[in-house]
């Protein structure tokens, strides 16, 4: 059972899945939790989360969490079925909390209020994509598989 949890196919897709959507993700980790490139931090972020956007704070405090140590783990290629099913529904709650009333496109133009959903529907399609293919090369959970064996 814990075998196909780490089970992956040994291929360039699941390595170039894993390290892209840890390098988009990574810095808003970065900015909710430790204020790097332009963010709030953590009590910035976690006081916009509770007051602006209404969330609990133990939901606000798991977003911050997994968009910061979520993309590490996929570069080192750790949990990365789990942890791709655990974004995709992140960015799913991302659209519908904050994004659904902004249409499809992103704010190119600076002519819209916010931004839309085409890249939270990327982040998902590439999600979904590295949680069907597993991590790819390069990746401890491979190393795991071959220990379970």
């Amino acid at each position: 059972m814990m075998e196909q949890f780490f089970s992956s196919q040994n291929n360039w897709a699941g390595l170039l899945l894993r390290v892209t959507i840890a390098v988009v993700l990574f810095p808003h980790g970065a900015q909710k939790l430790l204020g790097w490139f332009g963010g709030f931090g953590f009590d910035g972020t976690m006081q916009y989360f509770t007051q602006t956007v209404k969330l609990p704070y133990i939901i606000g405090l798991l977003v911050i969490l997994i968009e910061f140590f979520a993309p590490i783990a996929l570069v080192l290629g750790v949990g990365s079925k789990i942890l791709a099913a655990v974004i995709a529904i992140l960015f799913v709650g991302i659209m519908l909390t904050s994004h659904l009333n902004f249409g499809f496109f992103m704010n190119w133009m600076g002519n819209q209020a916010g931004e839309g959903l085409e890249y939270f529907l990327l982040a998902i399609g590439a999600s979904l994509a590295l949680m069907l293919n597993g991590s790819g090369k390069f990746a401890i959970d491979n190393m795991i598989v071959a220990a379970l064996k």
